[in-house]
């Protein structure tokens, strides 16, 4: 039988020619257990290759070598969907000459199909696969589940090149990637570490603020009106949105309400709500936790769907575009209903829309949760230190102390005042939070536009400022 095993990931990268000024693209199911970006970059700049494009739909602190690449130059353009806080931070300080691009995961597979961002060589972490190149995430020692976000690059790379530390005979079943998408594939010991798939963003919470908030946002989408057989749902992996849809779960289970689906990065809380008949199907982009790799492995309802299919805009038909309720997280709003998840407070990067954007784009009912303070400053501000999300898409900001329902939905403002909801204007939440915690001083900023963050229609929705020489 033909193969595409080669012996050592340089043959790979031989074999491809990735040549000076290429892009090179890779994909972030283990999330902080990822190993094959560093690996890469690591031989790639040992064969003196330079000035190349990082197309990673999103990096992690594990991938801090990356930074050593782009002061050595080997890397000198960098488009993602989100970065972690350690990254953030030597983003925001402009090692970069080129701002850095920030994608919703939608638009980011849209842009990659479109060839509107072209992927010269994707480099895939795959923990299970067969000499041909038929791959999966289900199976192997670094299963992850869902290969979603990888499934775009493998469809539209002009080079495909699986890596792997577990191959199966030919030909392995249930392929997410499947052979007529891949040039070559070779097997290292390690892809990764699976227990960094699990990071702190996505364990419940435990805060006492953050279970109120939990409870009103379960009450919310009841009192809502859409809360009813064939009901969908996508939840953020914060502590307080992995909470709401546990207070939601018993709603669900008291009232006998089916749901159709359950969309997004899916959790084991999502797990339990399938297993509890809470709903018919899970429609997964990617595994948050080892529960839901091990569901989407052993249970037929749990579906594996591409990034495309998640959320593209423009397509066919995106499956957020079917969504009745989604519940996210801010790092800030402000009295539009903007959304910031790019920067912290002091405009430091620390994060990215993700799929943020698009589920807000999406649902009939877009939900903020987040404390009234955090870190002794205000959550809501006069406006948001980045626009992630825009305002004409987010309907309902939920904290401890009331719910503020943007003024463009004022029938849904209505209905939870009738459902004898706390239900207050966001103006007064504001006031509310600065007796609390006092009005901030304006953050200095740096004169640089160290990032950009596209919107789902391409064009650039907002810019991000370096941080001050003596930050």
């Amino acid at each position: 039988m033909e193969t595409k095993l080669v012996s050592t990931l340089e043959e790979a990268i031989r074999s491809v020619g990735l040549k000076d000024g290429m892009t090179v693209s890779f994909h972030h199911h283990l999330r902080n257990g990822d190993y094959i970006l560093n690996l890469v970059m690591e031989q790639v700049a040992a064969m003196g290759i330079r000035d190349l494009t990082v197309n990673a739909s999103s990096l992690f602190d594990v991938h801090l070598p990356l930074m050593e690449h782009i002061r050595s130059g080997v890397v000198t353009r960098l488009l993602t969907d989100y970065v972690s806080g350690g990254i953030g931070r030597h983003l925001s300080q402009g090692i970069l000459e080129a701002p850095v691009e920030f994608r919703s995961h939608g638009t980011r597979a849209t842009d990659i199909a479109s060839e509107k961002t072209p992927i010269d060589v994707a480099f895939l972490a795959v923990p299970a696969a067969d000499c041909r190149g038929n791959a999966t995430g289900k199976l192997g020692r670094a299963a992850c589940g869902s290969l979603g976000y990888a499934i775009p690059d493998a469809m539209y790379a002009k080079k495909v090149v699986l890596i792997t530390d577990t191959l199966l005979p030919y030909p392995l079943s249930d392929w997410a990637i499947p052979e007529c998408f891949v040039d070559y594939v070779v097997q290292v010991p390690e892809i990764g570490d699976p227990r960094g798939i699990l990071s702190g963003t996505t364990r419940i919470t435990r805060d006492p603020v953050g279970l109120v908030m939990a409870e009103l946002a379960a009450k919310t989408i009841a009192g809502s009106g859409l809360l009813k057989e064939g009901f969908s749902f996508q939840t953020g992996a914060g502590g307080a949105s992995l909470a709401a849809a546990a207070a939601l779960k018993k709603i669900m289970e008291k009232e006998h309400i089916t749901g159709s689906f359950a969309l997004g990065g899916i959790t084991g809380y999502l797990v339990e709500m399938l297993r509890a008949g809470c709903f018919r199907q899970l429609m997964d982009v990617q595994c948050f936790d080892l529960d839901a790799v091990a569901s989407i492995r052993d249970d037929p309802r749990h579906r594996e769907i591409s990034a495309i299919h998640y959320a593209g805009p423009g397509t066919r038909g995106a499956v957020v575009d079917s969504l009745d309720v989604v519940i996210l997280g801010a790092t800030e709003i402000d009295t539009n209903f903007n959304v910031n998840v790019h920067t912290d407070s002091s405009g430091c990067l620390m994060g990215g829309s993700g799929g943020h954007t698009d589920a807000a784009a999406g649902a009939k009912l877009t939900m903020i949760i987040a404390p009234l303070v955090r870190a002794r400053l205000p959550i809501v501000t006069d406006r948001v230190t980045c626009i992630s999300t825009p305002g004409d898409t987010v309907d309902v900001l939920v904290t401890q102390r009331g719910i503020a329902v943007n003024p463009r939905r004022p029938e849904l403002r209505q209905r939870l005042l009738e459902a004898g909801l706390p239900v207050t204007d966001i103006e007064a939440l504001k006031k509310r939070a600065e007796a609390i915690a006092g009005i901030p001083r304006p953050v200095p900023r740096g004169d640089r536009v160290v990032a950009e963050v596209l919107g789902r229609d391409g064009r650039v929705q907002d810019q991000i400022l370096s941080l001050p020489s003596d930050f």
